[in-house]
């Protein structure tokens, strides 16, 4: 009998120290409606061009006391890609670049997270056009929360990182007669999210 209450004395102790971790997470789902992700290439040489992904879609689980505990997912609908011109939205969704027939969206799954002095890295695996690498972002946030009308609550944070277009197979350019690149093949990328917490 004693080593029975021993074992039911370490498994209340267990739960006692589980059940307030689990409290500390809460869930998120990204609003797609206040939520892009924005890409900066350099135009032939001499200026950038930006776009966004207007369709981004998602979820976070949020560690509240310990952020390197949380987890992100998110999708992008890559036909939402947007640069106000829509020859180039066309060209950007074609073979030369995304093929969104046979890749249809960029994926993003976090690994892991590190806060060092107020700084937040998130680290993940990032798929697009077929192609899986590793990807660091910088982020802001997320923000303290708050109560819309609705009696919703809601967070934001951004997140930063710069990568090489050919890295994920998206090799496509012409070159100008100086010999330089049409389509730069460093991409800045901003993401903005806006999430709502799961009831």
């Amino acid at each position: 009998m004693k080593s029975v209450k021993g074992i039911s004395g370490a498994l209340a102790l267990a739960l006692l120290i589980t059940v307030p971790a689990l409290a500390r997470t809460s869930n998120w789902t990204i609003d797609p409606n206040h939520s892009t992700a924005q890409f900066t290439v350099r135009h032939m040489a001499i200026s950038n061009v930006t776009g966004n992904f207007t369709k981004v879609t998602g979820t976070v689980d949020l560690n509240e006391k310990d952020i390197t505990q949380s987890q992100v997912s998110a999708s992008i609908d890559v036909s939402s890609v947007d640069t106000r011109v829509a020859p180039r939205d066309a060209d950007l969704r074609s073979p030369h670049f995304f093929e969104v027939e046979k890749y249809p969206t960029i994926e993003f799954k976090s690994k892991r997270i590190t806060n060092s002095g107020g700084t937040v890295q998130m680290t993940g695996d990032l798929t697009m056009h077929g192609t899986t690498r590793e990807v660091t972002l910088e982020v802001d946030g997320p923000t303290p929360e708050i109560t819309d009308s609705w009696g919703n609550g809601r967070r934001g944070f951004s997140a930063t990182t710069t990568l090489n277009r050919k890295d994920f197979g998206l090799v496509w350019n012409n070159m100008l007669k100086t010999g330089e690149a049409v389509v730069g093949d460093k991409v800045k990328i901003q993401i903005d999210v806006e999430m709502t917490k799961k009831k």
